[in-house]
């Protein structure tokens, strides 16, 4: 069975790429409230755990339903690696090292990644000069956002984490080009992905981490709840249904919008202050969300 056909994003695809760009700039404050007391590995493993059980009870009233086949099968592991395992555990270990303006800088990379692997690994999410303005004007938006002490950083540090940080990006753009070759429901693609990355990341944490502190504080609940309810089990659904709905070149212009709001969240959750460069980087990352969500002449003529 072949993937569905992609279309050019609405209003309410790029209204859902929003939303999921916020739940995850969110979830880096959740992060960082939680992860003193549980440890990286630990929360990765507790964060897709509470994903899985929020995740379940509507993949079971639904009936869930398996994969067809042994390859299938195959794409669905390797997926939940790239896509959940890894970049977790990664990008957990890098921010212990590196700046969050230069692990952004890092991330942004990832819809060039993902246009270059798009073009070559499927037949209708071809490179076009409409996507490729959209992901350097995504890219120019995270440049300003950051400014150039990020690329300053990048001479600095670890080596060893900045290679780290490349590789959860390459990580989440191999998963979304593997979700566009697997015939599940969305919801239920998710919830599967999230048990098999739980089977893995729990021995995990046991191994590097040993037995998980027992007294979490109250804020580290809390944030570990939504962040397996909202950043973990919701904007799974969001990822899923948008690369099958629109392809996975145009979906990771997401990625640009995270750093943009999160310093919208830093703005208005901890008071500080709004700067021309975050007012300029917004401007840029929406551009390029507006040029993305024009029609390219050659689809235009393959849907005709």
């Amino acid at each position: 069975m072949h993937s569905p056909s992609i279309r050019s994003p609405n209003r309410l695809d790029l209204t859902l790429m929003v939303m999921a760009a916020i739940i995850w700039a969110s979830g880096f404050v959740a992060i960082r409230i939680a992860v003193p007391e549980t440890g990286p590995v630990w929360l990765a493993a507790m964060r897709v755990g509470l994903g899985f059980m929020v995740l379940l009870p509507y993949a079971w009233w639904r009936g869930m339903t398996w994969p067809e086949n042994s390859t299938q099968w195959l794409l669905i592991i390797g997926m939940a690696m790239m896509n959940v395992v890894l970049p977790f555990v990664l990008v957990s270990w890098s921010g212990m090292t590196l700046d969050a303006s230069v692990m952004a800088l890092l991330m942004g990379t990832g819809p060039f990644l993902a246009l270059v692997g798009s073009h070559f690994l499927t037949n209708d999410d071809r490179l076009s000069v409409r996507k490729l303005v959209s992901v350097l004007l995504g890219f120019a938006g995270i440049v300003v956002l950051v400014g150039p002490s990020a690329f300053a950083g990048l001479a600095d540090g670890s080596f060893q984490a900045k290679l780290v940080m490349l590789a959860a990006s390459c990580c989440y753009v191999m998963a979304g080009l593997m979700i566009r070759r697997i015939t599940m429901p969305p919801v239920r693609l998710a919830c599967l992905a999230l048990a098999i990355g739980a089977a893995a990341l729990f021995p995990l944490a046991f191994l590097i981490e040993g037995s998980p502190k027992t007294a979490l504080s109250v804020p580290a609940v809390t944030a570990l709840i939504y962040l397996g309810l909202f950043p973990t089990g919701i904007a799974y659904i969001l990822r899923f249904n948008l690369i099958n709905a629109i392809g996975y070149s145009r979906f990771s212009l997401t990625v640009n919008m995270i750093p943009v709001f999160g310093m919208a969240l830093g703005i208005l959750l901890l008071g500080e202050p709004v700067t021309l460069n975050g007012m300029v980087a917004l401007g840029l990352v929406l551009s390029g969300l507006y040029v993305a969500a024009g029609k390219d002449k050659s689809q235009s003529g393959a849907q005709s």
